[in-house]
């Protein structure tokens, strides 16, 4: 009979797993998840899970602080703009958003653990409070001149965490 519900519990969490790979959220229909997503997709995929929340945490951390905009969607997108409202390159709050590059995710598995990561920690408050309240990160292959004007975190992964004064 053990066996019987442990062949039956795989069976569905393999159908679980197969309905949320086939159905995923959009845009449209979960705009905040789907940002963060995007940025965790953008910012940390070659990277460890480890770093991929860190990335998201700093993302909800700059949400609460009253320095940055109220929304997920909205923080992710802060960017210094044109007069017609486009991005300026290299003058976005995260990199990859004016770039010049484009914003499609092409690697699908890593796409797909971005988004679920995402849901998780936007519906389920999942891995929240990884990096002790940093509101800034930057990759540790750079020396920004802004790093010495906040308190160091600590590094996960492929980034280095930082909290405001």
């Amino acid at each position: 009979m053990k066996l019987l519900m442990v062949v039956f519990a795989s069976f569905l969490s393999i159908a679980v797993w197969a309905a949320e790979r086939n159905s995923p959220y959009t845009e449209q229909s979960n705009p905040e998840a789907f940002c963060l997503a995007l940025n965790i997709y953008f910012e940390a995929r070659g990277s460890s899970f480890a770093d991929k929340v860190a990335v998201s945490d700093v993302v909800l951390n700059r949400v609460k602080s009253s320095r940055f905009p109220d929304t997920i969607c909205d923080v992710v997108y802060q960017a210094h703009l044109t007069e017609s409202g486009q991005p300026i390159r290299n003058r976005c709050h995260f990199s990859w958003f004016c770039d010049g590059k484009s914003d499609e995710p092409r690697e699908v598995d890593a796409w797909y653990e971005a988004r679920v990561i995402a849901y998780q920690i936007v519906h389920n408050g999942r891995f929240v409070g990884i990096t002790e309240g940093a509101d800034h990160y930057h990759a540790t292959s750079v020396d920004p001149y802004w790093a010495d004007g906040f308190q160091f975190v600590g590094i996960i992964g492929d980034h280095i965490f930082y909290r405001s004064n």
